[in-house]
């Protein structure tokens, strides 16, 4: 866990810039690398853009700030299905 800690700490965002997150992630999760031919990409992205827009406004969050406490909410809403 250390080396990917240190990692994460050494990686700014001109980095991350040039990686495709989803096709590494989809050699995990192959599902990535298929749902944009069957899912309504529009319709839940207008509704995500609705989220983080609120979140934005609501707490004077910055487009980066309100994305990461989204994803982060998304993630423990997860953790608490998992559980059940």
């Amino acid at each position: 866990m250390e080396d990917i800690e240190k990692i994460i700490k050494q990686t700014n965002e001109q980095n991350q810039e040039k990686i495709d997150w989803t096709k590494a992630w989809s050699k995990k999760y192959p599902v990535l690398a298929t749902y944009t031919n069957k899912v309504d990409v529009e319709r839940y992205g207008k509704e995500i853009r609705k989220l983080l827009e609120s979140l934005q406004q609501e707490y004077q969050y910055t487009q980066l700030d309100a994305m990461l406490v989204l994803k982060d909410i998304l993630y423990q809403e997860w953790k608490k299905q998992k559980r059940k």
